[in-house]
């Protein structure tokens, strides 16, 4: 029982919940203006799980044929038939159910948007057939994280959490970016539409800089939308030290470390914005 559930956390990369879920308590607080009541956290915690599961799941059973043919994929427990495609599908098809529960659960406009949500996660699947701009996409449809959250909070949609929403958009493209790097030639050969495919490694990693840079400011600008105070704004030199150097660990002619960039600088950056946030609400 365990070694099967090991084997649909990996199907999931549920370790790389640490990059959108603590944006998605970002919003919460400062939708809350504090700390969200407890019922309001687990639904949000159980929607962003269940919503990101359920993505993932129906990315590996959509992208399988595709995965079959990377060396670097096709081991992934799909493909390689050590989940079948009907218990991926079972998997997601519940993963998604319990999120369309818990938005429920939260308030009606969650109830009423969770379909959009869920079309958003499904269309990104797809996208990378078609357009270079998948990057993009996914980054709209991983920015539902902090616009689902605070409507969890607040009942209503308010333009003032765009700018959480819009830095969420650039930092996810940016490093999907970066991780699309290692699939260039690939992706090339299979005729996959990526920006590292199109416009090559050098001006990719130069996009994603800019990217990263521009979400810096939207962080930077929802902290005085907030009205934020000293904590956010020395988390915010933090995470601009993160990522100057996140950027410092790719090259062209070097992407070693790719890897090391991508989980671990973004998973700190993710988490230092959350934890920062939370300590100006609660501490000072």
């Amino acid at each position: 029982m365990f070694r099967q559930a090991a084997m649909y956390l990996r199907m999931i990369k549920f370790s790389h919940s640490i990059f959108a879920l603590p944006f998605a308590f970002t919003s919460a607080l400062m939708a809350a203006e504090g700390l969200p009541g407890a019922w309001q956290i687990f639904w949000i915690t159980l929607a962003m799980v269940s919503a990101r599961s359920g993505a993932m799941g129906l990315n590996r059973v959509i992208d399988r044929r595709i995965d079959a043919l990377n060396p670097r994929t096709r081991e992934r427990e799909v493909p390689s038939g050590k989940i079948s495609v009907r218990a991926a599908m079972v998997f997601s098809v519940a993963s998604l159910a319990i999120m369309v529960l818990s938005a429920w659960m939260l308030n009606p406009l969650c109830f009423r948007l969770s379909p959009v949500a869920i079309a958003a996660l499904a269309v990104y699947s797809y996208s990378k057939r078609f357009t270079w701009g998948a990057h993009f996409v996914l980054g709209i449809a991983i920015s539902a994280a902090p616009l689902g959250a605070w409507m969890a909070v607040r009942g209503t949609f308010d333009l003032p959490v765009l700018t959480l929403a819009a830095a969420v958009v650039l930092w996810l493209a940016g490093f999907d970016i970066l991780y699309a790097l290692q699939d260039t030639n690939f992706d090339r050969k299979e005729g996959l539409k990526s920006i590292p495919a199109r416009f090559g490694i050098k001006t990719s990693i130069r996009l994603a800089r800019v990217l990263h840079a521009a979400s810096w400011v939207c962080l930077m600008l929802a902290g005085a939308v907030f009205s934020m105070g000293p904590a956010y704004w020395a988390g915010m030199a933090l995470v601009a030290g993160l990522f100057v150097y996140e950027h410092s660990l790719v090259r062209h002619d070097d992407l070693s470390r790719l890897n090391m960039a991508f989980f671990n600088m973004n998973g700190y950056i993710s988490m230092s914005v959350f934890v920062f946030t939370m300590m100006d609400y609660l501490v000072f």
